[in-house]
């Protein structure tokens, strides 16, 4: 099943919204669309001269997160071929299907309305991952999964023994990372930048407002204004691949 074009969504509580909108449109220099949905929870990231693949969602409850949306030519087809492998169906709304991976992660499938110009790196860094945080139970069944439904990208072990890397055909905008917990608990994702340097990066973010967590082997965690962790990633903003690899 072929994907045409693939989007980031940010998830955050509702009375953040704006909040999250304010912060990540500085991050990704963008401009937000016109609110939609009932109670206008869904926006988009507009940049200049290339199309949109960054939305943030008001959640209701909870505290939100990430997930990913992928624009296809058949959303029925498939979301059926999703659950042939093991997905559920949440909602089916005709021109979207909401689904939950055998892990219970969320993720989306929409019409593909031509998106194909990939915006560009912004102050060094690009949002372009969604990561997925798999408890170790459901690891190896979830790689299995998102490596049977995408097709076309490469599913390949990354760079430490927890990751598993899914990188979409060239083009693409949004790829996605698997990463086995350390402990069993819900499945959840976050986003994932590339930078070409973590500490510059960190500091414009603190500066519109985020605060620092942790610093890890090759990324940092921080929080959002809206209270969504995030990471800064020593990878390649143009190619999102670390240092000499894709």
């Amino acid at each position: 099943m072929s994907i045409r074009w693939t989007y980031a969504l940010i998830d955050r509580p509702y009375g953040r919204l704006a909040a999250a909108c304010d912060f990540w449109t500085a991050v990704t220099g963008t401009r937000l669309s016109e609110p939609r949905g009932e109670h206008g929870e869904f926006v988009t990231l507009l940049p200049d001269r290339a199309d949109a693949c960054v939305k943030v969602q008001g959640v209701l409850s909870g505290d939100g997160g990430a997930h990913p949306d992928f624009c296809v030519e058949d959303v029925s087809a498939f979301a059926a071929l999703a659950a042939r492998l093991g997905a559920r169906v949440v909602a089916d709304l005709g021109t979207l299907a909401v689904l939950r991976s055998p892990a219970g992660q969320l993720f989306c499938a929409e019409p593909w309305r031509g998106a194909s110009l990939r915006p560009p790196v912004v102050h060094g860094s690009r949002l372009d991952q969604v990561c997925l945080d798999i408890p170790p139970s459901s690891y190896d069944t979830e790689v299995a999964f998102w490596s049977a439904l995408l097709t076309d990208w490469e599913a390949r072990p990354g760079s430490r023994p927890e990751f598993h890397v899914v990188t979409p055909p060239s083009g693409l905008p949004v790829r996605l990372l698997l990463q086995r917990l350390g402990a069993d608990r819900r499945a959840s994702a976050h986003l994932d930048l590339a930078c070409a340097d973590i500490d510059a990066t960190r500091a414009r973010h603190e500066r519109l407002g985020a605060a620092f967590v942790a610093r890890g082997a090759h990324w940092t965690v921080m929080r959002d204004p809206a209270g969504g962790t995030y990471c800064l990633t020593a990878r390649d903003p143009e190619t999102g691949g670390l240092p000499g690899r894709p």
